[in-house]
């Protein structure tokens, strides 16, 4: 394996992410700013507009999760069962930890180059 083949999935891991980060600072000059809680506490974020760069995520993955199975197989290789990635994906009430979120970009850039994710 050579250096230049080992580093093609980090840089497009770097382009993924900068595109969506562009295409989120072009939507809104707050992008990036979340709003101070009154409440004070550190309580897990929820999907919706607070989460710019989940939403973003989730509009890359939808065109990939339309095939009749595409869910499921993105659930075995999160370790997941189907209703949770259903949750995450079209019920919108739920967010993965840190190391699915990562799972997931890695499995839409698989899905991307054409190689089979699972």
């Amino acid at each position: 394996m050579s250096l230049r083949s080992a580093l093609n999935a980090p840089i497009a891991l770097d382009l993924l992410l900068v595109d969506a980060a562009k295409e989120i600072a072009k939507q809104s000059a707050k992008a990036f700013r979340l709003e101070k809680r009154r409440d004070g506490s550190g309580k897990t974020l929820r999907p919706g507009k607070d989460t710019p760069l989940w939403n973003a995520l989730l509009a890359e993955l939808q065109p990939h999760l339309k095939k009749h199975g595409a869910q499921a197989q993105l659930a075995r290789v999160l370790g997941l069962d189907r209703q949770a990635v259903h949750a995450f994906v079209k019920g919108r009430n739920r967010m993965p930890d840190a190391e699915r979120t990562l799972q997931l970009v890695a499995w839409l850039m698989a899905v991307r180059e054409g190689r089979p994710p699972a």
